[in-house]
């Protein structure tokens, strides 16, 4: 009887623990199963670089200077608007193209995006050199942990740019060139050196063209302006009509400002401000001012 007895128990307790094993295997294969999911997680992280840079209309390109850099036609337009005025002045004062000094800055920035210009304001590439006696920044280029010229803010190195090209010798014949000759102007840079590439002066054309810089230049000197490229803001410096009835008053334009709105009327730009009782050089579209 008490045979039996232990006989029963162990079998008891031999069915318990075959009983429990599926538990264990289902488990396991539970596991095995989440491995999927887990693959897919890091996959679709894995394509997020893909998206780094938003997606918009406008059209990209890869600009090519002291940095690689990839920039809309948005950005590059935006740009152009931001630095047009102090472009404007360099050419009243230095006899600078003022299309060659935003494509120039355009390229060698990289629509203000580059390395150089986000860590150092410099917008035109310029190297350190012999007579540069203010803060600089290390940069490989042509060769390794360059010198290049920093700047406090980016207007000091538009400024910087044009006494560069007004003092050097080696630029002393673009001055012999129409102020407004663009095409002489990019040329002439990459003969004098400015660049090594022997592309750079179909590429300081093309921004010329493609965003109507000329018409910068056309502002400074009176001269008409007819738009290369249609879909970007163009306004020729003789169109002066009012949109309002009233002879004397002027609606902002998209792109004007106080000195091309001088310019346009024959008047001083303090003169304009004192007339409309403005206290800085913002402008707003739509605003009208008194021009006579």
């Amino acid at each position: 009887m008490f045979k039996k007895i232990i006989t029963l128990f162990v079998v008891a307790v031999l069915a318990s623990c075959s009983s429990s094993k599926p538990t264990i295997a289902t488990t396991k294969k539970q596991a095995a199963v989440q491995r999927p999911r887990t693959a897919s997680t890091k996959k679709g992280t894995y394509s997020k670089p893909i998206a780094k840079y938003p997606s918009t209309n406008n059209t990209t390109e890869v600009i090519q200077s002291t940095s690689k850099t990839v920039v809309t036609s948005s950005l590059i337009t935006d740009y152009v608007l931001q630095y047009k005025d102090i472009a404007m002045g360099n050419m009243q004062k230095y006899g600078i193209p003022a299309s060659i000094i935003l494509a120039q800055g355009i390229l060698e920035s990289g629509a203000g995006r580059g390395d150089l210009a986000l860590s150092a304001n410099n917008h035109f590439g310029i190297k350190c050199h012999n007579d540069w006696l203010g803060e600089s920044v290390r940069h490989d280029d042509d060769s390794s942990q360059e010198c290049f010229r920093k700047y406090r803010e980016a207007s000091e190195s538009y400024r910087d740019h044009a006494l560069f090209l007004a003092g050097k010798n080696r630029y002393a014949v673009l001055f012999t060139y129409e102020k407004d000759d663009y095409k002489a102007w990019s040329k002439g840079l990459r003969a004098c050196g400015y660049a090594t590439d022997p592309n750079y002066p179909d590429k300081l054309i093309s921004y010329i063209e493609r965003y109507n810089l000329h018409q910068y230049d056309c502002q400074v000197t009176g001269k008409n302006y007819t738009a290369i490229n249609k879909s970007e803001p163009a306004r020729s410096s003789s169109s002066s009509v009012s949109n309002s009835n009233d002879p004397n008053l002027y609606e902002v334009q998209k792109g004007d400002t106080l000195y091309s709105i001088s310019k346009k009327f024959n008047i001083l730009v303090d003169d304009l401000k004192q007339k409309n009782n403005l206290s800085d050089n913002t402008l707003s579209v739509g605003q009208r001012l008194k021009v006579k």
